[in-house]
């Protein structure tokens, strides 16, 4: 059961912060002027961009409906920014342990799952075909008075019945970014597969 569970956390957060959100195709209408789609991560790096670099701890509640059953996930996390296009988040139980350790940059995705001693890695934008069976994704932000950057994040994922509330706490802006903080390192005996591999896995 906490193997299925897990799985099912890593492809919410993947389909909801790494991502292209795309509406589902309906019957051809007359031509209308609609809005570019847009990238959730671009939203998310645009969000912080008023600072060089940020680092901050993070509460993420995963409230989503499955088989009818309504469920909850509450994980603790780390999230750490840096401009133009670096996004950071690591996950954790709330015990304690690694659950996934995501990084984003320059349209590249890699995911390391430290239990599962695998690692995925991939170009973000191979993936539109899936996002579109994905349905449209919502974020949206809050600012505290008087902050520049957000220090809460929500994300809806319209189609799956899933939201995603990620918490900031603990902010620090511009902080010195030590040399790896955006460096990916697979730890030895981790097994490095593309992206696909995970995405296109059914979640049951």
């Amino acid at each position: 059961m906490f193997k299925r569970s897990y799985y099912f956390i890593l492809y919410l957060l993947l389909l909801s912060l790494f991502l292209f959100g795309c509406p589902k195709k309906v019957a051809k209408l007359p031509p209308i002027e609609v809005p570019p789609l847009e990238n959730p991560i671009i939203k998310l790096l645009e969000a912080f961009s008023s600072a060089e670099s940020l680092q901050a701890r993070a509460s993420i509640r995963i409230e989503t409906v499955r088989s009818g059953e309504e469920m909850n996930f509450l994980l603790n996390g780390f999230v750490l920014y840096q401009k133009p296009d670096r996004l950071r988040l690591l996950g954790y139980h709330p015990l304690g342990m690694g659950l996934f350790d995501a990084l984003y940059q320059n349209g590249e995705f890699f995911l390391l799952i430290p239990l599962q001693k695998k690692a995925y890695t991939g170009k973000i934008s191979q993936f539109d075909d899936l996002m579109e069976k994905a349905g449209a994704i919502q974020i949206s932000t809050e600012k505290s008075e008087g902050s520049e950057v957000p220090n809460r994040i929500r994300i809806d994922v319209v189609e799956k019945e899933t939201r995603i509330d990620i918490r900031l706490k603990d902010i620090q802006l511009n902080p010195p970014m030590p040399e790896d903080s955006f460096q990916w390192i697979v730890p030895e005996g981790v097994e490095v597969k593309p992206l696909s591999k995970l995405l296109r896995k059914k979640v049951r």
